[in-house]
């Protein structure tokens, strides 16, 4: 931030509650503002998920800086992919229980990728940085009991991969490599570094 200009006001373009969370919680001061954004005209490519995933943080910044035109603020976007790996592909939200269930079977027992991207950019001057954030989590074998029991508490429905470690799924992870709050959803570490060359310092 240059000497003596005023901090701009944060806006985080997305609808996830534990991405408004997580920034809360690092202390940033934020509006939470959405816009509708055709996530169809990505295609996530098997090799290539990393491009991909930052290409849709940027299509949803994008999509909310057209809507705040004039309007000066820092917008951070952020989407979040669970990459099962081989022919699995990438796993989004589930389409319904049996989905869930689905994915979650993929991952019992195995290592998996997940990966955030994030945009971020100043509606004043365009300057935009972008990039993404991998974390490596392990499940241990799940039992279809165990699995059954999770899907049927709602939990993972609304979730990429069909769980949250923050909530139900904990008891699943053995282990992780890499920044938790990116499998939440805001690899908030580097996003703080990343905003701090815009101005944005936590309270």
């Amino acid at each position: 931030m240059k000497n003596g200009a005023h901090e701009k006001e944060l806006i985080l373009a997305s609808a996830s509650p534990r991405r408004h969370e997580i920034l809360t919680l690092a202390g940033f001061a934020h509006r939470v503002l959405t816009a509708p954004a055709d996530e169809h005209e990505i295609a996530l490519v098997p090799g290539h998920e990393k491009e991909g995933v930052i290409a849709l943080a940027r299509l949803k910044n994008r999509a909310l800086r057209e809507q705040l035109s004039p309007h000066v603020a820092v917008v951070l976007s952020a989407d979040t992919i669970v990459c099962a790996g081989g022919a699995q592909g990438v796993l989004g939200k589930p389409k319904d229980p049996a989905d869930a269930a689905r994915m979650l079977r993929l991952l019992s027992g195995r290592e998996h990728t997940v990966l955030t991207g994030v945009s971020i950019c100043d509606t004043e001057s365009g300057e935009e940085t972008a990039f993404a954030e991998e974390t490596a989590v392990r499940f241990r074998e799940l039992s279809d009991t165990e699995i059954a029991r999770y899907v049927e508490s709602g939990d993972p429905l609304d979730k990429a991969g069909a769980y949250g470690y923050q909530s139900g799924a904990c008891v699943f992870v053995e282990g992780i490599r890499g920044d938790y709050f990116n499998v939440v959803g805001l690899p908030v570490c580097r996003v703080a570094v990343e905003l701090a060359k815009f101005g944005i310092l936590p309270r």
